[in-house]
C-alpha cells in the first residue's frame, strides 16, 4: 500500500498591508507548490487565527492569470497589446528610458514609485537605494497613515502604546475607527477572549453596521467625521460626574484645568446634535468606561481617512488620559507600535547616498504630478520615466481620472513590476513579473503588534518572475551605481546587516530558528507611566500641531499641509470635512471589503465570489427619495466625476450616508472606472494624506 506523504511546514509572515503581520505556517507540497496556510498557534498575538483570504493563498500564488513573462507594449497605451521579451532585454529597456529622461530633464524626471503591496523591509524599501544613488525624485508617502499618526503623536509624542495582547485582560474593549473583523481579525481574537473570560464589554464606534459592529455589546453609529465630538462629550461627562482621574491628570497631562473649562459646553446633547447619536447612548458609553478602569481603546485607521482625522484621533486618544485608563493592565490605548522596533534600514535604502536637496513628490497627488501641475511638481521638471513596485495607483489612488490621464501620456515611460495585470500594469509600456512573498527572503515588523518576524523563502518561484530586490540590483548594474553602498548583497546579507546595526542578537539564521523576536516595551514604557514622549513627559491636551515631530512628517521643502491653521487648540470637533450641501446631499465612504486587501485579492475567484459585485449601500429613506430599489443602477458623482453602481438598500448605513466596500478592479465597474474617480487628493492638515472616506456626492437613478 502506498503511504501518504505528509506535507512539510514552512514558517513565514504575512506580507500584506495589515497591522496584524500574522506569523504563518505554510504547507509545502513540493518545491513549487503550497497547500493550506494557517496562523502560527505558538505566536501569542496571531494565536493561530488568520483571515480567510490569506488562508486561501494557494489560490493566489498558483493563479492561472499570474504574470510569468516580461511584456512589452506593442499597441497604443492601454490597448492590452503586448509581446513577450526576455527579462534582461526588458531591464535594458528600463535603463535606456531612465538615461534618456535624465539626459533631457535631469535626474529628477525619473520617479521610482512604490508603496505597501509588500511590507517586507528589503523587497519594499530597496527601491530607495536606486533612487538615492541616482538622485531620482523622492516620494512623500502620504496615502495611508498621516492623519492618524499626526493626531496620536500630538498627544502621546511617540507611536507606541499598550500591548495589544492586553485586550484579553480588559473589562471593556473600545474598537474605534476600524472594521477589525474584516481588516485586523486578531483584534477580535483578543477582544472576544476578554468577553469570554472576564465578561468584558465590546464597544464599537463606526459609521455603518459593518461586521465588527455586529459583534458589539454597544454599537455607536456616528455621522462620518464626527468622532471628535463624541470624544469631547465623554470627557465632559468624566469631569461632570467625577469619573475623571484627577490625580493621574495632575501627574501626567499638560493642562487638565484648561481642558475642563474648554469642555464645559461639550455636553452629550451638544455631541448628539453633531454625531447623530442619542444623548442617552453617549451617557451610557461614558458610564461604562467610567466604571471600568481596565478599558482599552483600539484606535484604527479610519481616523486617517477623513479630513479632520488628526484632531479626531487626538480627541479620542485624550479620553483614556482623562479617565486614567493608562494606569491599568488591560487599559489605555493603542494604534501602532511603529516606533518600538528600531530597525536600521540605512543599507537597504542606500541612505549614505541620499541628497536632501532632491525634491519630494506627494504620492497621493500622483494625478496632479503626472498631468503637469507646477505646484505638485515642486516647480521642477516633468516626470518622464517611472518604475512602479508594490502599488496600483490607477486603481487605489484618489482622483483616478487624473492618474490615468497622466499614466497614458505618450512622453511618459512606465515600467510596472507586478504579480498580476493590474489596472496600472494595463497602462504601462513594460510589465515585469514579480515573485510572491513565499518565493524570496524578507523580514517584517508588526505595526499592530510587537513582533519582528522573518519571512524566509519557502518555495521556488515559477520560471520567469524575479524579486523586487533582483530588479533593483539589475538596474543598478545597468545604470552604473552597482558599486554604491548596499548594492551587490543578497537579501540575507542585507537582513544580517539590518539586525546587526539595530542591536538584535544573532542574524538571519538565529531569527529563522526563533521565527520572531518580541520587541514589546515594558509595561511602564508602553503605558507612558514613565512619561509621555514630549519634553516634560506629559500628555498634551494642547497640541503643537505643526511643531509635532510626527512619524511621517513631510520634508521641510513641503512644510505643513492643508488648512492646518484651523486645527483646534484643545480636543474638539472641527468642520474640515467635505460636508454635504444642496448639490451633493450625501456623504460617501469607500470602506474596506472583507475579502480584499486594498486591490490585492480582487483577482482571486474565492474572494470575488464572496464579495459578489461592486455595490452602493443606500439607506431606505434615501432610496425612496431617489426612487431606487435593490438591484437598480445608480450614478453617484461629484465635481471629480461619476461612476455607476448597483444599489443595495440597507439600514446598515445612516440616512445621508452611502458606502462602497472594497477596491474592485476598474473593469468590474459598469463603465470601467473605479470608485476612486470620486475621492480627492487635496492634502489634509497638518501633514498631508488622502481622505478616502470623506466625499460629498449626489445620487441619480441611472
Amino acid at each position: 500500500m502506498n503511504e501518504m506523504i505528509r506535507p512539510t511546514v514552512g514558517h513565514t509572515a504575512c506580507p500584506h498591508d495589515c497591522p496584524s503581520t500574522c506569523a504563518l505556517d505554510v504547507e509545502i507540497l513540493d518545491a513549487r507548490t503550497i497547500g493550506r496556510v494557517r496562523g502560527a498557534a505558538d505566536n501569542d498575538y496571531t494565536a493561530g487565527v488568520i483571515c480567510a483570504k490569506v488562508a486561501r493563498y494557494a489560490e493566489r500564488i498558483h493563479h492561472k492569470d499570474r504574470l510569468l513573462k516580461p511584456l512589452q507594449r506593442v499597441g497604443p497605451k492601454g490597448s492590452g497589446e503586448w509581446r513577450e521579451i526576455g527579462f534582461d532585454d526588458a531591464l535594458d529597456l528600463v535603463a535606456e528610458a531612465f538615461v534618456k529622461a535624465e539626459a533631457r530633464y535631469g535626474s529628477e524626471s525619473v520617479w521610482p514609485y512604490q508603496y505597501a503591496g509588500t511590507m517586507g523591509l528589503v523587497q519594499r524599501d530597496g527601491i530607495h537605494r536606486l533612487r538615492h544613488a541616482k538622485r531620482y525624485s523622492n516620494q512623500f508617502d502620504s496615502i495611508c497613515t498621516n492623519m492618524a499618526w499626526a493626531g496620536w503623536a500630538a498627544g502621546a509624542g511617540a507611536l507606541r502604546g499598550a500591548d495589544p495582547r492586553e485586550m484579553a485582560k480588559s473589562d471593556c474593549v473600545v474598537i474605534w475607527g476600524t472594521n477589525a473583523v474584516a481588516t485586523q481579525v486578531n483584534v477580535m481574537t483578543h477582544a472576544v477572549k476578554a468577553r469570554k473570560d472576564r465578561g468584558a464589554k465590546i464597544v464599537v464606534i463606526d459609521i455603518y453596521d459593518n461586521a465588527t459592529m455586529k459583534q458589539a455589546d454597544l454599537a455607536l453609529k456616528l455621522r462620518p467625521g464626527t468622532d471628535g465630538a463624541l470624544a469631547c462629550a465623554l470627557m465632559h461627562v468624566a469631569f461632570r460626574d467625577g469619573t475623571a482621574d484627577r490625580d493621574y491628570l495632575a501627574r501626567y497631562t499638560d493642562d487638565p484645568a484648561g481642558l475642563e473649562a474648554h469642555l464645559a459646553s461639550r455636553t452629550p446633547h451638544w455631541a448628539a446634535a453633531i454625531t447623530g447619536l442619542g444623548a442617552e447612548e453617549i451617557e451610557a458609553f461614558a458610564a461604562l468606561i467610567g466604571a471600568r478602569r481596565r478599558t482599552f481603546f483600539r484606535l484604527g485607521y479610519g481616523f486617517t481617512r477623513q479630513r479632520n482625522g488628526a484632531p479626531a484621533m487626538h480627541a479620542a486618544l485624550s479620553v483614556p488620559a482623562v479617565y486614567g485608563h493608562w494606569r491599568e493592565e488591560g487599559g489605555g490605548a493603542f494604534h501602532s507600535n511603529s516606533d518600538i522596533f528600531g530597525l536600521d534600514k540605512s543599507l537597504v535604502m542606500g541612505s549614505a547616498t541620499r541628497d536632501p536637496a532632491v525634491r519630494h513628490l506627494d504620492q497621493s497627488r500622483i494625478g496632479a504630478v503626472l498631468t503637469g501641475d507646477r505646484a505638485a511638481l515642486m516647480d521642477g521638471p516633468p516626470v518622464t520615466a517611472m518604475i512602479l513596485q508594490n502599488t496600483n495607483p490607477a486603481n487605489v489612488c484618489p482622483e483616478q481620472r487624473l492618474v490615468k490621464a497622466g499614466l497614458l501620456r505618450e512622453d511618459l515611460f512606465v515600467c510596472v513590476h507586478e504579480q498580476f495585470m493590474t489596472d496600472t500594469a494595463l497602462l504601462a509600456d513594460l510589465v515585469l513579473p514579480a515573485t510572491m512573498f513565499l518565493e524570496h527572503d524578507d523580514i517584517y515588523r508588526g505595526g499592530g503588534q510587537s513582533h519582528v518576524i522573518l519571512g524566509p523563502k519557502v518555495v521556488e518561484a515559477p520560471e520567469g518572475p524575479r524579486s523586487n530586490h533582483a530588479v533593483i540590483e539589475g538596474l543598478a548594474q545597468r545604470l552604473g551605481v552597482a558599486d554604491r553602498p548596499g548594492f551587490g548583497l543578497s537579501e540575507r546579507a542585507l537582513i544580517d546587516d539590518m539586525l546587526a546595526r539595530s542591536g538584535y542578537e544573532g542574524g538571519f539564521d538565529a531569527l529563522k530558528e526563533g521565527r520572531w523576536s518580541d520587541r514589546q516595551p515594558p509595561f511602564e514604557a508602553a503605558h507612558f507611566l514613565s512619561g509621555f514622549a514630549h519634553p516634560g513627559g506629559r500628555f498634551r491636551f494642547r497640541p503643537d500641531w505643526t511643531g509635532t515631530m510626527s512619524p511621517n512628517r513631510p520634508p521641510e521643502s513641503m512644510g505643513p499641509q492643508g488648512p492646518h491653521a484651523a486645527l483646534p487648540s484643545f480636543p474638539d470637533h472641527v468642520e474640515l470635512i467635505e460636508s454635504a450641501d444642496a448639490e451633493h446631499p450625501y456623504r460617501l465612504a469607500t470602506s474596506p471589503a472583507r475579502q480584499f486587501l486594498n486591490s490585492t485579492f480582487a483577482e482571486t475567484d474565492g474572494s470575488r465570489k464572496r464579495e459578489g459585485q461592486p455595490t452602493l449601500l443606500v439607506h431606505p429613506e434615501d432610496a425612496a427619495r431617489e426612487r431606487l430599489a435593490t438591484g437598480a443602477v445608480v450614478s453617484v458623482g461629484n465635481r471629480r466625476g461619476e461612476v455607476r453602481l448597483v444599489v443595495e438598500v440597507s439600514d446598515t448605513v445612516r440616512p445621508g450616508v452611502v458606502i462602497h466596500e472594497g477596491l474592485w478592479a476598474n473593469a468590474d465597474f459598469l463603465d470601467g472606472e473605479g470608485i476612486n474617480v470620486l475621492t480627492g487628493a487635496d492634502p489634509v492638515a497638518p501633514f498631508g494624506g488622502a481622505a478616502f472616506h470623506d466625499n460629498r456626492v449626489w445620487l441619480r437613478a441611472a
